[in-house]
């Protein structure tokens, strides 16, 4: 595509793609070259892609573009992007290759009996779709927010419900002091280690979900960024972005499960009984504290 201005005119690599060796070209060269090829050749390697929809190489493009602001920060602003074929301003779509088109295109031989529609109503019309595929992608977000706020009460819950069994644990423990010192210290140790564990798989839940939240914002912004961009920008990018979001995994959203928890039983449970038994024991081998008891 060029660029022109009132005082210059510059040519600029818009829209460069890139092949599965890695290798970028400008998108309309390449075809040019696979056209006198007559086969679809990398010109660096020679290697023979079969890719038919060849995705833009973004990192190459923004490039492109801030060194064309960077050079002149007034060409974004007075500029208006022509046909490459013939110079002439891109006010049509063609619905049959999806791509921006001049009045000459239209009636060139490349597009007969092609259909045609005006550049701001192509625009408004795949806007739409992709407002439209958006909307489960967004959905998601919504339930995966909600569920990362359930996680962080049920670890908030874990903590609490540790702590109280903890003090419930030591005032049972006071009334048997002078045996059950070593016994108390086990049974903590033995309620922080599962809170620890327990912790750290919620912890692992919410970093992971806070991943897939990441990945999903992401991919949500740029679509929504593409959303703002200029019709003619909008376009060329439409097709990766729509392919972005309508690929992206759409997984059920991970359930808590009652066994996160603190097993409060385990802990609690026939506490007096149990330390009664270790007790007996206890007498048998130390006969000096049987009067005490």
């Amino acid at each position: 595509l060029k660029t022109t201005q009132k005082t210059k005119k510059t040519q600029q690599h818009m829209d460069p793609v890139f092949l599965t060796c890695s290798h970028s070209f400008c998108k309309m060269c390449l075809k040019h070259w696979w056209a006198q090829k007559k086969q679809q050749q990398c010109p660096v390697c020679k290697k023979i892609s079969k890719q038919r929809d060849l995705p833009c190489n973004l990192v190459l493009k923004n490039l492109a573009e801030a060194y064309l602001k960077k050079k002149d920060p007034s060409a974004s602003a007075g500029s208006e992007v022509l046909c490459s074929l013939h110079h002439e301003k891109l006010k049509l779509f063609c619905l049959d290759h999806q791509e921006p088109a001049c009045v000459i295109c239209r009636d060139s031989r490349a597009h007969i009996n092609h259909k045609f529609r005006p550049i701001d109503e192509a625009t408004q019309d795949h806007k739409e779709e992709l407002q439209k595929a958006l909307k489960p992608l967004q959905d998601k977000l919504k339930v995966l927010q909600k569920v990362k706020g359930n996680f962080d009460i049920r670890e908030q819950h874990i903590k609490i419900q540790a702590q109280q069994t903890e003090k419930q644990i030591k005032e049972q423990f006071k009334k048997f002091r002078m045996f059950l010192d070593e016994e108390e210290k086990t049974r903590l140790a033995v309620l922080k280690k599962e809170e620890q564990q327990k912790s750290q798989k919620m912890k692992e839940k919410i970093a992971a979900l806070s991943r897939e939240m990441a990945g999903l914002s992401a991919t949500i912004r740029a679509a929504e960024e593409e959303l703002k961009a200029e019709n003619i920008s909008f376009l060329k990018n439409y097709k990766g972005t729509m392919k972005r979001v309508q690929q992206y995994p759409l997984m059920d959203a991970p359930q808590v499960v009652s066994e996160a928890l603190i097993n409060v039983a385990k802990h609690l449970s026939n506490l007096g009984y149990n330390i009664w038994n270790k007790m007996k024991g206890l007498r048998a081998h130390h006969g000096q504290y049987h009067t005490q008891l």
